[in-house]
């Protein structure tokens, strides 16, 4: 089985921006749903976006609609995930996570990448 490998994450000040990128390691996750999950310290995991395989589908949680967006670049194997604006809240543990249906949810998800952290402080 392969590898997704997270990277991107970092220390930004509240407004600004980072983009996390997810590859695969010896695999091709071109044909998989793909998101990205966070988890802040004390608190349950959550999705924050999904994609679909062909990119046709996108959708995200309600706290970063207009914030944050989603892609994926085929010829490269890569998701990223651009997040501008952004606030304290934040602030987590962000992971990579594929599926090989078209679920994209905490429980559903078949292969996940160990996370890259994500803090938002002055």
């Amino acid at each position: 089985q392969g590898l997704l490998v997270e990277c991107g994450g970092g220390l930004v000040q509240p407004g600004g921006s980072l983009r996390l990128s997810c590859a695969a390691s010896e695999f091709n996750f071109n044909y998989l749903t793909i998101g990205w999950f966070r988890q802040a310290p004390g608190k349950e995991r959550e999705g924050v976006s999904c994609i679909s395989s062909r990119g046709h589908s996108t959708n995200y949680v309600d706290s970063v609609k207009g914030r944050f967006t989603i892609s994926r670049d085929y010829t490269k194997n890569l998701v990223s995930l651009q997040m501008n604006s952004l606030k304290p809240e934040d602030t987590a543990v962000y992971y990579c996570a594929a599926a090989r249906s078209s679920t994209c949810d905490v429980d559903g998800m078949d292969l996940w990448g160990k996370g890259t952290l994500v803090t938002v402080s002055s």
